[in-house]
Formats: C-alpha cells, sequence, structure tokens
C-alpha cells in the first residue's frame, strides 16, 4: 500500500512540473509572428518565395510516400507473420529462392529513389543557381551581429551593422519577455525589393554562422577566409524573420536576422534617404576631434557594441574583462588599445571591430578611457586608427 501511494505522488509530481512548465511557456506565448516563428509551430514557416514552396512540396511528397511504404511494408509482415503463424497448423515452406521475387524487389525499390532524386534534384539546382541576380548583398557574420554591404545593383555602395534592439536585450535581462517579435528586433533590418533575385554572399569575422531565413527558404552558412552564396526572390512584401543557425558562442541567442521586403517604388526611396544618411555620416579621418565631442560620439558607439558584454558600467562579467580599470585601457600607449579594438584577442573572445569606422573606432576609446574611473585625459584621433590599419 505504501509503494502504491509513493508510486501515485509521483505521478501526480510529475503530472504538476508538466502542467507548470506547460503554463510557464503558455505565458511567453503571444501571437504568431507574420514573417517568424508562429505559438506552436508544427510545420515550416508560410512561404514567400517560389524555393520555398517546391520545398514544402518535397516535404510533404517524401513524407507521403515514405509513409505509404511504411504502412505497405510493415502490413504485409504483420499479416504474414499472423495468418501464417504456427498455432494454426503452418510450416515452414521448403523453397529457397525465387528470381521473380529477387528481381521485384530490386526494381522496386530503384523505382522509388528515382522518383524521389527527380523532384528532389530539382529543387537542389534551382537553390543553388545564383546567377542574374537584380541585387547582389554581402551578409558577414560577426559576434554577434550581420553586417550588410550593397555590392551590386541599386543600392549599391550602402552599408551598415544590423544589431538585436536593446530593449530586447534588456528584456531578456530582466526575464520580461514581451511581444510577439521577442529577441527578432534589430535596430537596422535588411531592406530588399519584392519581386526582385537577391544573391547573398555569405561570410563571416570571426567564427562560423549562418544565414537563415525559413519563410524563403535559405540556410547557408557563413565561414571566416570562405565566400558562400544563396538567393532569394520574395513574391510579396512585408517582414520576415531568421536567426543566427549555428552555434557562434554565448550571444547567439541574440543574432537575428530582419529583412524588410519593400515595393519597388519604396524601395527606391529607401535607398536613397540611406544614400543621404551615409553621405551625411561620412567621416573626415584627418579631422581633429575635441575630447568632450569625441567622448560623446564613443558614449554612442559603446552602447550599440560594447555594452552586451562588458555592461554599461564596464565592469565586465563572468569570463569577460571589465574596462573600468582596465590596464590596457589605462595604459598611455594607446596604440595598446588600438591593436585589440582591431585584431581582437584571446582567440576571439574579443572580437576585432575593424567593421567600424576610424571615427567610431578611436571615439569609443577615447570614451572608454574617461569614463567610469578611468580618467586618463587621453584623446585617440580618427587618424590614429587610420595609420594603425596600414
Amino acid at each position: 500500500m505504501k509503494n502504491i501511494s509513493n508510486q501515485l505522488a509521483s505521478l501526480l509530481s510529475r503530472v504538476g512540473i508538466f502542467v507548470g512548465a506547460w503554463l510557464a511557456t503558455s505565458a511567453y506565448a503571444v501571437n504568431d509572428l507574420p514573417g517568424g516563428p508562429a505559438v506552436n509551430q508544427l510545420n515550416f514557416a508560410p512561404p514567400v518565395t517560389k524555393i520555398a514552396e517546391e520545398q514544402h512540396w518535397l516535404h510533404w511528397f517524401m513524407l507521403i510516400l515514405c509513409t505509404v511504404i511504411f504502412v505497405a511494408v510493415f502490413a504485409v509482415m504483420f499479416y504474414s507473420i499472423w495468418k501464417h503463424r504456427k498455432s494454426v497448423g503452418h510450416k515452414p515452406a521448403t523453397f529457397t529462392e525465387s528470381i521473380t521475387v529477387e528481381v521485384i524487389w530490386t526494381a522496386v525499390p530503384f523505382i522509388i529513389v528515382i522518383l524521389m532524386a527527380l523532384p528532389a534534384t530539382k529543387v537542389l539546382v534551382a537553390q543553388k543557381d545564383t546567377t542574374n541576380a537584380d541585387l547582389t548583398v554581402k551578409a558577414t557574420g560577426y559576434q554577434w551581429k550581420w553586417g550588410y554591404d550593397y555590392i551590386k545593383g541599386e543600392g549599391e555602395g550602402l552599408s551598415y551593422i544590423s544589431t538585436l534592439d536593446s530593449s530586447q536585450r534588456a528584456m531578456s535581462n530582466a526575464g520580461k519577455p514581451e511581444g510577439d517579435n521577442y529577441l527578432l528586433k534589430v535596430d537596422n533590418p535588411l531592406v530588399v525589393p519584392v519581386g526582385q533575385k537577391v544573391r547573398v554572399i555569405t561570410t563571416a569575422n570571426d567564427v562560423i554562422h549562418a544565414f537563415a531565413v525559413p519563410a524563403f527558404g535559405i540556410k547557408q552558412d557563413a565561414i571566416p577566409g570562405f565566400v558562400r552564396d544563396t538567393w532569394f526572390r520574395a513574391e510579396k512584401t512585408g517582414d520576415f524573420y531568421g536567426q543566427c543557425q549555428e552555434l557562434c558562442g554565448k550571444e547567439h541567442a541574440y543574432m537575428p536576422i530582419h529583412v524588410k521586403v519593400l515595393s519597388a517604388v519604396d524601395y527606391a526611396a529607401w535607398v536613397d534617404v540611406e544614400k543621404k544618411k551615409q553621405a551625411a555620416k561620412a567621416d573626415d579621418p584627418a579631422k581633429v576631434w575635441a575630447l568632450d565631442d569625441l567622448s560623446k560620439r564613443g558614449e554612442k558607439v559603446y552602447a550599440a557594441n560594447c555594452a552586451a558584454c562588458h555592461q554599461a558600467s564596464g565592469k565586465g562579467a563572468g569570463a569577460i574583462k571589465a574596462v573600468d580599470g582596465s590596464a590596457v585601457v589605462l595604459d598611455a600607449d594607446k596604440s595598446r588599445q588600438i591593436a585589440v579594438m582591431l585584431n581582437g584577442q584571446n582567440n576571439g573572445a574579443m572580437p576585432a571591430w575593424k567593421q567600424l569606422s576610424d571615427t567610431e573606432i578611436a571615439a569609443v576609446i577615447t570614451y572608454t578611457k574617461n569614463n567610469w574611473s578611468n580618467k586618463t585625459g587621453q584623446i585617440v584621433q580618427p587618424a590614429d586608427i587610420l595609420a594603425a590599419r596600414k
């Protein structure tokens, strides 16, 4: 009786844990995110490209075909076991082989494999055909953000970094997720025109990342020192989401992809605005800045790129070294900190930041040298960074 009570108590506790976990998960499940994940999603994301539609068809074709084979094989097997069992008087057959049977069970699987290979090969070849693209964008993976460079087509010359929105980081740190786009909202989405073939060239600056957008049916690894490519042609406008799909370090979960698909007219207007912004932001590396102005600029750069690891207080966390009181930061030889910013250190634990402009790097170094308890009075000019790059 005691044993039965213990077993019942164990069962109830397991049920309680399951229900509690389900309720906790349900508390975070808000609504489906158009272009992104859905609540309790079981199937692929709704397709927005022809390739994604073909992948969906291929998925169901293979699933149905394999299910039919599974049911047929096991039905024959169980029927044979039941119908010819020894208990009803059946005796084992005495034949040893049958040429007809051998031919049939060799030919039928061969035909099935061909039926599976033909449509699969067609889709695979289409996925790899990146020729005749209307727009070419290079997507560079960094720990932990994406850099987009418009290489060819309308918008050529545009370049920017896409980072997880700071509000999402704050919600994550507080353990209070909100909104349908939790951990998917970025500051600068990748913007492309609808109905045009977009070639995406992938590479990485530090470790292996992967550029993936389920609604487009694309996933391509971004490997340091290598150039890979993929493509998509969005059939409708809207916002579509993905994430880095290679485990790339402790901030892997904070590396989303947001693609905004605009009409041709809206895209042309966006390009015009962004080119004007980029021209306005272009800094003269020969300009000599005052300490206060450069520190204010550096505070924004630090908040966008450094605070995620080193914290806003500069104290670091765990294996992440503090910036406040750092020997490298306090060193009168500014070339040491410049080298760390340009090349990284500790085998990539501190990533390189060559993608930032000379002014941005000079500003953030000046900010760290003159903030918190670091009151060095030192200033690093953009010209110092330009010289160090050579």
